[in-house]
């Protein structure tokens, strides 16, 4: 090899050399506080994305139009660390899974929240048969409820998120179309504030809700059998064998169902000597609220003694659905590659009762029909500080 042709190779060399150096990096993707990959959330087909919700705190709220889920939220603990209080997954494809990975987490459930018995509701004289998806029961609206539904975005702000989805007659055959509005709030006081509306064409029921998994430790590899509960509540309706309320209301008094003193969540939740805590694999119930609809008084409670943060539940709903993650088995895994096992989160889902339209002659029970010219309101706020 002569000079030349050594020289033509060098300069050849530092021109690769230099190319490499000058290409321009590829952009890493901006995460959220809580570590989600908004890009994750994207489907352009669907028209799903990953909207964030912030407050003068640093508090962080992320939320999907994919069946209005709550997808993360972060909270000070007592050591001012950030913490993820719910449970979900890192992208929306898992969550529109519902054959592979089945989930309620974070959603905002329609058009019956909880279970109504054997699908079965009766709307002016005429029975109808909905879908059967939990022992014979229909459950959250059916396997294709509203959890897995895209909403639209109505409005959107750096601390609100207005939400709309039509529900056409006939959706899981439930009749009646229905138009609701589902707004969220982040507060400067830390309170994700949820609003829900809702109108009709013809006769149905309605019974909104939102699905949030919480684990006040931060981590769901700890569970939340360490938590204080309170539940503001002389009453809880108790359930058969196949989760279906029976009709009585019943008296915490004397009972593991009575959280009118904070006490951890572990405390009975094996103790199946108790009829309605083996029915239920746990605490899977509806209290009878002591609130009569007022939504200034603290309905329920949990609290974490690992971070000292503490969740309020305030709501104008009669009901609140208590569920320890009973059936949480380990098959889901969600943000961060955690295994989501028994008992990794607790949920509080503001409601009227279970099966309603079937108890509607009951005394005490609420009502849960809506007619044309009649607007269905709720409303749930969580509240977070540290203890």
């Amino acid at each position: 090899m002569n000079a030349f042709t050594k020289g033509m190779l060098a300069a050849s060399a530092a021109l690769v050399m230099l190319s490499a150096c000058t290409q321009p990096k590829k952009a890493e993707a901006v995460t959220t506080l809580s570590g989600l990959n908004p890009e994750q959330f994207v489907d352009s087909v669907a028209g799903t994305q990953l909207y964030t919700l912030t407050n003068s705190n640093g508090m962080e709220v992320c939320i999907t139009n994919f069946g209005g889920r709550v997808v993360s939220i972060m909270v000070p603990d007592n050591k001012g660390e950030m913490k993820d209080v719910v449970l979900g997954f890192d992208n929306v494809a898992t969550f529109m899974d519902n054959v592979k990975h089945p989930s309620d987490f974070g959603a905002a459930i329609g058009r019956y929240a909880n279970r109504i018995a054997q699908g079965k509701i009766t709307v002016e004289g005429q029975e109808i048969q909905l879908p059967k998806n939990n022992f014979g029961h229909c459950l959250h609206g059916g396997p294709q409820g509203w959890q897995y539904k895209v909403y639209d975005v109505v409005d959107v702000t750096e601390s609100t998120l207005q939400l709309k989805l039509v529900s056409p007659d006939g959706d899981n055959n439930f009749p009646g179309e229905v138009t609701a509005v589902v707004s969220y709030m982040l507060t400067d006081d830390n309170t994700l504030d949820i609003c829900y509306e809702a109108t009709t064409n013809a006769p149905t029921v309605i019974n909104m809700t939102n699905h949030s998994y919480f684990n006040l430790n931060g981590d769901p590899t700890q569970p939340i059998t360490n938590h204080e509960l309170y539940v503001n509540a002389d009453n809880y309706t108790p359930v058969d064998s196949t989760f279906m309320t029976t009709g009585e209301i019943a008296p915490v008094e004397g009972t593991p169902m009575d959280f009118r003193q904070p006490h951890a969540v572990g405390q009975d939740i094996k103790n199946f000597e108790f009829e309605q805590i083996k029915n239920g694999n746990g605490f899977d119930h509806n209290w009878c609220l002591n609130t009569q609809g007022d939504d200034t008084q603290v309905a329920a409670s949990i609290y974490s003694p690992e971070t000292g943060i503490l969740m309020e539940v305030f709501t104008d709903e009669p009901g609140i659905q208590v569920y320890s993650g009973n059936f949480l088995d380990g098959t889901a895994v969600g943000k961060k590659g955690i295994t989501y096992n028994q008992h990794a989160a607790i949920c509080l889902e503001t409601q009227k009762y279970p099966d309603s339209p079937n108890k509607a002659g009951l005394e005490g029970w609420p009502n849960a029909y809506l007619n044309p010219g009649e607007t269905y309101t709720s409303h749930c706020a969580y509240k977070f500080s540290v203890k």
